[in-house]
């Protein structure tokens, strides 16, 4: 029997319902939400999703993370949403995190919302639990009506960024991972830096709303829990699970866009065949073959698409495309965890390079480099990499964005730490009006 009434409605103007949503959506808690923001992919199940107000959730450190969320999705057998931080790599392998924290999220959260939306094309769709169903028609209205209240939004504070890492510092963190490299240690990783302001009000949902139309990425998120809140525009998928079908699309390979659509087109036919960023590229997907392998059945796991261009408002992204059968008798928590962290932004062999970077680095990753997403009542999931992503703790008044960089035998730290300035830019300019230098 079915936990929650659906109802479908019909609309004209689907950009504008997609923001009265989300602003709607402000009074709750508890808030998810995410967006494609139309972008044209093969694998995707709705424009946007909307999920509010914990019905039952769960919230836990590393520790047995992954049993618990197996047993939770298990028993509950309806839509959950939520996160995982890039630290459950403890509960996976015998690894620590011991950097500074300055947001402290846990490690892992979960919920089953009282109130679900799907919005496709110009449907809307409410599936409610069945105790508040009678809100349905009342809750459409609103929203269809809603205006925001300015009068309602908090005021942000001159935000000043510092940086956790300076630039001679960098430099020589990245020789390190270089020096590993010639070693033999490990063929790649993913270092990241923090830049972060603390004694700071901003106000999440104008800050979001604000990245996202900057970047439109396909896996942008809000997410709002108590005092803690993930402003995201995601440009990458990390897993998704369509009945026995696995599909994973790494991302590694950057390059800026121009105005100059003759230019444009030329950055862009340059990154296909740029040997660095290929070879970063080809050794991830190496390390998601093996990873899938593990849960795949035999023979199964096939390189849909290598080293595709894909082009966002910003950067032009390499992406590729992973895909595996997964064995039947596994549950579907199986596969993320032999799945995770994912190898875009750890690096290759996996458990030597987090231990590496984990040591370079100065702050604990948290929720950045991990994933949000949701799972079905069939047992489906989709998450993403939380990347070019702003996270801030309201209570703290602390707020935090990270960027990464694949470093390889090829690399030099100048041009690193230039990626890594080109990929902060838009979270550095929704945060201050000031573009990266």
């Amino acid at each position: 029997m079915s936990l929650r009434t659906k109802r479908t409605f019909y609309i004209d103007d689907q950009s504008r319902v997609k923001d009265s949503l989300l602003a709607w959506a402000q009074q709750y808690e508890t808030v998810v939400y995410l967006d494609s923001n139309n972008y044209h992919q093969q694998y995707g199940s709705f424009d946007c999703v909307l999920a509010v107000e914990e019905f039952t959730s769960i919230k836990t450190d590393y520790f047995n993370a992954f049993e618990t969320l197996k047993e939770y999705q298990s028993y509950t057998k309806d839509f959950l949403f939520g996160y995982l931080s890039y630290d459950l790599k403890n509960d996976v392998e015998r690894l620590e995190s011991n950097n500074f924290d300055g947001l402290h999220f846990p490690d892992l959260y979960f919920f089953q919302p009282q109130k679900l939306i799907f919005i496709k094309d110009n449907e809307v769709e409410f599936l409610y639990l069945k105790m508040i169903d009678d809100e349905i028609e009342d809750d459409f209205e609103q929203i269809i009506d809603f205006i925001s209240k300015e009068e309602k939004e908090v005021a942000s504070s001159e935000v000043k960024i510092k940086l956790r890492i300076h630039k001679d510092e960098y430099h020589q963190k990245v020789s390190k991972v270089i020096e590993h490299i010639k070693r033999g240690d490990i063929y790649e990783a993913n270092f990241c830096q923090e830049f972060y302001a603390e004694d700071v009000t901003i106000n999440p949902y104008k800050t979001y709303t604000d990245l996202n139309k900057i970047s439109k990425p396909p896996f942008a998120t809000f997410f709002k829990h108590d005092d803690l809140y993930l402003l995201s525009a995601s440009p990458e998928r990390y897993i998704r699970k369509e009945g026995s079908k696995i599909i994973s699309q790494p991302i590694k390979g950057t390059a800026k866009r121009y105005v100059d659509k003759i230019e444009d087109e030329k950055v862009a036919f340059d990154l296909s065949r740029d040997e660095k960023e290929r070879s970063e590229n080809v050794m991830i997907v190496d390390l998601v073959r093996n990873d899938l392998s593990r849960t795949a059945k035999k023979g199964s796991v096939r390189v849909e698409e290598l080293c595709k261009v894909y082009s966002f408002k910003q950067v032009h992204q390499l992406i590729s495309t992973v895909v595996s059968e997964m064995k039947e008798e596994l549950h579907p928590v199986d596969v993320i965890r032999d799945t995770y962290p994912m190898g875009s932004m750890t690096g290759a062999p996996k458990v030597s390079a987090m231990q590496i970077i984990e040591e370079l680095e100065e702050t604990k990753r948290g929720l950045y480099s991990g994933s949000v997403g949701y799972f079905t009542p069939e047992g489906d999931f989709d998450f993403n990499v939380i990347i070019r992503s702003i996270l801030y703790n309201a209570t703290n008044n602390y707020v935090s964005y990270s960027v990464g960089g694949a470093i390889t035998a090829k690399s030099t730290p100048e041009k690193e730490y230039e990626e890594c300035l080109l990929k902060a830019k838009a979270m550095k300019y929704v945060l201050t009006n000031k573009e990266v230098h």
